[in-house]
This record gives C-alpha cells, sequence and structure tokens, in this order.
C-alpha cells in the first residue's frame, strides 16, 4: 500500500481476512484502500485476475491456477503475486522444483515479500537443499521477525541438519509467539526425542494433543518415542489409536508392523491389502504399505510374497529418493583420491586433555553396530551417543576434494567435532559414535582424532546386504538398500574401500566379527573392552538390560539377550534371490 501497489494490496488483505476474519488490521487496511481512487482499467482487470487465481487456489483447483497464472505472467511478468500462487500450486501437485522457481522469482521481483522467502524455502527443503532452505527462512525471519511459522521451517532444517540445539531454540521460538501452534509442538517432540530426551519429547506431544486432540500423527510420534523407551505395548496402543483416527495412515501401519507378531486372520493384513489396491494412493505411503505388507506376509509364511512386496516397495522408495549406485561409485572414487593428501599433512596437535575419548563404531549398516554400542554403554565409563551426524556435515566435502584440503581445515573439523561431542559427553571418559558410514572417514578419523578408539563391525556378507534390503531406512543417505543389485554393488565398494583402509591403518583398526560374539560372547566382549583398556565389568555381558534409549533400526533386537542364527534369516528366502549373493566378498 505504501509503495503504490494498490491491487495487490487489496488482494493480500482480503487473503488475510479469509484466514483470520477478525484481524484489526486487515479490515482498517482494506476499509483505507475503498477510500482510495482506482488508477486504472488495466489494474482492475490485474486485480479481478488476481482474485480469480486465489478464488481458484482456495478451492483447490490447482491445475487452473497454473494454467492461467502461466498466462497471466506473461501480461504481468513483474506480479509477484501471480509468481507466488504458481508455486503454491504446483508444490500442492508435487511439482517442487517448478515450484522453488516460481517462489524464486516472486523474491526476485520483491526481495521484501517475506512469505515468498518462506515458501522458497519450503520448496528447497524438499528438494534436499538445505543450506538454501535456512538461508531462505533467515531471511523471511528478518523481514518479519514474528514469523512463526518461518522460525518451525527453520527448526525443521535445522533438525534435517543435526543441528538439534538450534532447531530446538527455533521450534520454542514459533511456540513463543503461536502459543497454540499444535505441528510446533509436534516438531519440538520430535527434535527432543531426536536428542534423546524422550520424556520431555512426550511432554511434547502431549501439549500438541491439547491443542488437537484428533491428530493421527502426534499419536504416531508418541509411538515411536515409546517404542524407544523400550515400552512396545503401550507404543502399539498409540500406533492404533493413530489407525483409529485415520484408517489409512501409512506411517503408522508401517510402524505398527514392526512391533506385532502377525497370524493369519489379523484385520490389519487384510486393510493394508485394501488400501495398496487404491489408485489414488502416493507414492510415499504406497511404498510404506509394501513394507507393512512384506512383514505381514513373512510372518505368515507367505515368503514369495512377501519377497514381491519388499520388492515392489523398495522399488517405489528408489524412484522417491531418485538414487543411482553411479553415485556412490563416484563417492567412494573421490574418499580414496583424498587419502594420501591428508595422510601427509602435517598436523600441530594441540593435546590437551581431551574429557571424551570417541569411540567409532563402524562398518555395514544392519551390521551390530547398535548392539556393540549397547555392549559398550553398559560400562560405567562409557557415555552412548548413538548415531552421530557431525562427522558427515563437517567433513564431508574434504574427503571428497570438494573443499581445499588444508592442516587449518582438518584441525577445524577436529576442534568442532569435540566441542560437540563435549555437549553430550555427560563427563564420561568415553563416548560412542555409532553412525555405521563413518567407515567412509576412517583416514580422516586418525588423522585428526589419533586418541579415538575404532571399532570395525564385520558381519556374514550375505545376511548384511538381505538385512539392508529388507528394512525400511526413514533416512535419505541409504539409497542402495532398496535394490539387491544396487545392496551388493554397494557392499563390494564398502568392502574394497575397508581393505583400502587396513592396508594403511591396519594396526590401528579393531575388527569384530559379529557372527563370533554371537557365539562366543563373553570371550568377545572381554576382548573388546581390552582393546579400550579399561577394566572389566560384568554389566558389559548383559546389553538387553540396558535400559538406555535406541533410536536406530535394530532397536527391538539388542532389548533380547545375544543370539546365535540371525545371519541365517535370509537363507529363507534363497529360491527367490537368483543366486544374487554368490559372488559377495567376505572379510
Amino acid at each position: 500500500m505504501k509503495r503504490g501497489e494498490m491491487a495487490e494490496a487489496e488482494i493480500l488483505y482480503k487473503s488475510v481476512l479469509k484466514a483470520f476474519p477478525t484481524n484489526k488490521k486487515a479490515k482498517q487496511g482494506l476499509a483505507g484502500l475503498k477510500n482510495l481512487p482506482k488508477t486504472s482499467a488495466k489494474l482492475n482487470a490485474s486485480q479481478e485476475a488476481i482474485e480469480q487465481l486465489i478464488r481458484f487456489y482456495n478451492t483447490g483447483r490447482l491445475e487452473l491456477v497454473i494454467e492461467k497464472a502461466q498466462k497471466l505472467i506473461k501480461i504481468l511478468p513483474e506480479e509477484f503475486v501471480v509468481w507466488n500462487l504458481l508455486g503454491a500450486a504446483s508444490a500442492g501437485l508435487g511439482k517442487v522444483k517448478q515450484a522453488a522457481q516460481a517462489f524464486k522469482r516472486a523474491i526476485e521481483i520483491d526481495p521484501k515479500f517475506a512469505d515468498g522467502h518462506n515458501n522458497f524455502g519450503l520448496a528447497c527443503q524438499k528438494l534436499g537443499r538445505r543450506e538454501e532452505a535456512i538461508t531462505a527462512f533467515t531471511i523471511a525471519l528478518k523481514l518479519n521477525p514474528n514469523y512463526a511459522r518461518a522460525y518451525n521451517n527453520l527448526g525443521n532444517s535445522l533438525k534435517e541438519i543435526g543441528n538439534l540445539e538450534e532447531a530446538i531454540k527455533a521450534y520454542k521460538k514459533a511456540l513463543s509467539l503461536e502459543p497454540k501452534y499444535a505441528a510446533g509442538y509436534n516438531n519440538l517432540g520430535n527434535a527432543l526425542k531426536d536428542q534423546g530426551k524422550l520424556s520431555q519429547a512426550i511432554t511434547a506431544f502431549n501439549k500438541a494433543l491439547q491443542l488437537q486432540d484428533d491428530n493421527a500423527a502426534t499419536y504416531n510420534n508418541i509411538g515411536l518415542t515409546l517404542k524407544d523407551q523400550g515400552k512396545l505395548e503401550e507404543a502399539k496402543e498409540s500406533f492404533n489409536k493413530a489407525l483409529s483416527l485415520k484408517s489409512d495412515y501409512a506411517k503408522a501401519h508401517r510402524n505398527l508392523s514392526t512391533l506385532v507378531k502377525y497370524k493369519r486372520g489379523n484385520s490389519q493384513i487384510k486393510s493394508v491389502d485394501q488400501l495398496l489396491k487404491r489408485t489414488e494412493i502416493n507414492v510415499g505411503d504406497k511404498c510404506r504399505l509394501h513394507y507393512a505388507a512384506a512383514k505381514m506376509k513373512e510372518d505368515i509364511g507367505e515368503l514369495e510374497e512377501a519377497f514381491k512386496h519388499f520388492v515392489t516397495g523398495g522399488a517405489l522408495r528408489k524412484k522417491l529418493l531418485s538414487y543411482n549406485l553411479k553415485q556412490d561409485e563416484k563417492f567412494f572414487s573421490e574418499i580414496k583420491a583424498t587419502a594420501d593428501t591428508i595422510e601427509s599433512l602435517n598436523l600441530q596437535l594441540d593435546f590437551e586433555q581431551i574429557n571424551s575419548t570417541p569411540i567409532f563404531i563402524l562398518g555395514m549398516p544392519r551390521s551390530g553396530t547398535t548392539l556393540i554400542e549397547q555392549i559398550l554403554s553398559c560400562h560405567s565409563k562409557v557415555q552412548a551417543a548413538g548415531e552421530l551426524i557431525f562427522l558427515d556435515r563437517l567433513a564431508s566435502k574434504l574427503c571428497r576434494g570438494l573443499q581445499e584440503i588444508t592442516s587449518k581445515a582438518l584441525l577445524k573439523v577436529r576442534h568442532q567435532y569435540l566441542q560437540e561431542l563435549g555437549k553430550i559427553s555427560e563427563g564420561n571418559l568415553f563416548v560412542t559414535d555409532k553412525m555405521p558410514q563413518n567407515f567412509l572417514y576412517l583416514g580422516l578419523i586418525l588423522k585428526i582424532l589419533p586418541e579415538a578408539k575404532i571399532i570395525h563391525l564385520k558381519r556374514d556378507s550375505a545376511a548384511t546386504c538381505w538385512s539392508n534390503f529388507k528394512h525400511y531406512f526413514s533416512a535419505s543417505g541409504l539409497g542402495f538398500s532398496n535394490d539387491l543389485n544396487d545392496t551388493v554393488g554397494y557392499f563390494k565398494l564398502y568392502s574394497d574401500l575397508m581393505k583400502f583402509w587396513d592396508s594403511k591403518y591396519s594396526d590401528e583398526i579393531y575388527h569384530l566379527n559379529y557372527d563370533n560374539l554371537t557365539h562366543e560372547q563373553e570371550k568377545e566382549t572381554k576382548k573388546l573392552i581390552n582393546f579400550l583398556d579399561i577394566d572389566w565389568e560384568d554389566a558389559c555381558l548383559s546389553p538387553h538390560s540396558n535400559k538406555r534409549s535406541v533410536r536406530t533400526a535394530s532397536q527391538l533386537q539388542v532389548r533380547k539377550k545375544v543370539y546365535k542364527g540371525s545371519s541365517d534369516v535370509w537363507r529363507k528366502f534363497e529360491p527367490y534371490l537368483d543366486g544374487i549373493f554368490d559372488e559377495l566378498p567376505e572379510f
């Protein structure tokens, strides 16, 4: 209005009043506009066209919005409201790249358009462009410091990059601005859950329920948190509550399926089968339902059907992630190419007293890393930190040669990693980092953290590949697991890289065979504790009694006593595998 853009101002005031009919500022603004003369017939025409677009958008006619907006921007190429509507409609139809382009054009036209920056951030978030998303939300907040939704969205992006402390601050700021924001409490709960603060997470979810007691997603989140706490029956109840509110809720169906041992006649089996016949169900939900169906069919002995569901669900997940094994082949090649440069640098390490020594537990996902962390964290001097993404965030570009490799850069990674570790060590002598794929950064770890302990888990190669393939990983960085050929290909890359590291650092890596551990638990556990050079404690023989929360895919297995035979489970599916594991390398 101050800039003389009366048509746009009127549209925005009306939009506010449609959502918030009692908003005084919008009413006053609209009244003020009515007292001003219309400037031209062209302005009236453009205003009417834009208002029509808004009506189409509000009634869900998104294809029509896109069609009309694309015509209108040819006439009004500098109309940021039209570009914003084009972006919103595109996003609503899942055309995220097109949405991002439209939102970007809107904020180029009007750099002070806070909503546009927020919308662009949301599109970048969906495209995995996290740093761009964080920048966009930050700009939106500079333009409008009271923008609760932008704080919430910023929190989501910070959470994605593992910066949980800052994410929680952002969620709390959003809630201070909008105390009745149920989704904000849900997101806060999820961040607290990822921090391992499970009781606080439950409190946040309960606040969300007080504001919106029929939200199936909240009950699903509570179920996941209870599962992390080992309260499995309560978790089942929460997933069932979510399904009672939303019977087609694919996330809850899959989550519940991980806790139930199915028998023929279970009503959920029929529900999932019926949902899979629907044509309108989106790809993400269909993928989750196939994994749920696979678990159900496996439980009732219909192995061929189970295998088909694993294959179909995996194919959908691979498509969603746009995964190609060549991406990882390039990644592994880059890691090898920089290894000698990293090794050759002369670091002037400041050997100040490190309060907490990191223990890296690494190897292929599903190789037993969670069990080892559970065993070690039974010891009074070891703090379990779970799967930390610090190293990947801090060092990936360096190790791939995408950033200049200098002594200063390596020392910065060391300092930042130890700083992050110190925040979660709780004063313990050792802290475990059990991100399996830290094996990628072994050369860097041994260079910048010579104090660290390295434990490499080895497990039967076929068992490892099968376990990866059959599991639905919610994280996006495990795309290789969705197709058996990719899984085998990735395992070969991993095996080759570990041989490469072993040729350089064999004396500094402790190789632990998972299957040997399950057969000779006490002997192998004592050898492991001896490697850490700490006193023996009998509690390390009872990892199933460890009360700490477990948030990985192995959370159910590690709550049982260490048992033999898990590496043979894949053999019942052998008739359907066409010998795909025959040429797998063994360590």
